[in-house]
C-alpha cells in the first residue's frame, strides 16, 4: 500500500475518528486536558506504527501535562483503539505537540495588528487632509466675503 492511497487516507481518518473520541470520553487522567483534540493522524502503510498530532488549547505547561498523559496511557488507548477500529495490526502509537493552531493564531493577530496600524495611519492622513481642506475653504470664504 502507498503512502498517500485512498485505503490509507481513509484508514487515517478513521484512526483519528477513533483516538479523538477515546481521548474525550474515555481517559480519566488529570493531567490530560479538556481541550485536546487529534489534529492528523499518520499511519505508517504496513499499519505498524502511527503517529498523532495532538493540540491542546491550553498553556505549554498544561500542553506537555497532556502528552505525559497521552504516553502513560499508550497501552489503554491502543487496546481501545483496537476494539473500535478493525485492522490487521494495530498501530504502536506515539503523539506528537502540534503547534500549528496557536501559530495560525498568533499569525492572525500579528496581521491584524499591522493592518490595524495601518489603517490608524490612513486615518491620521486622511484627517490630516480634511483638516487642510477645511482651512483652505475657511480662508475662500474670508476672501469671499472681504470682495463684497
Amino acid at each position: 500500500m502507498r503512502k498517500n492511497s485512498i485505503k490509507n487516507t481513509r484508514i487515517n481518518g478513521e484512526v483519528q475518528k477513533a483516538l479523538s473520541e477515546i481521548i474525550r470520553s474515555e481517559l480519566k487522567d488529570p493531567r490530560i486536558h479538556p481541550m485536546t483534540s487529534v489534529v492528523m493522524v499518520q499511519v505508517t502503510p504496513d499499519l505498524k506504527f502511527c503517529k498523532a498530532y495532538v493540540s491542546v488549547l491550553a498553556g505549554e505547561e498544561q500542553a506537555k501535562d497532556t502528552l505525559r498523559g497521552l504516553k502513560s496511557a499508550v497501552g489503554y488507548i491502543r487496546t481501545q483503539l483496537a476494539r473500535k477500529v478493525n485492522l490487521r495490526n494495530t498501530p504502536e502509537l506515539s503523539f506528537v505537540l502540534d503547534q500549528s493552531i496557536e501559530y495560525g493564531v498568533r499569525m492572525s493577530r500579528l496581521i491584524d495588528e499591522v493592518a490595524g496600524s495601518d489603517s490608524e495611519k490612513e486615518e491620521c492622513a486622511a484627517g490630516d487632509r480634511i483638516s487642510e481642506g477645511e482651512h483652505g475653504s475657511q480662508e475662500e470664504e474670508k476672501e469671499d466675503t472681504a470682495s463684497i
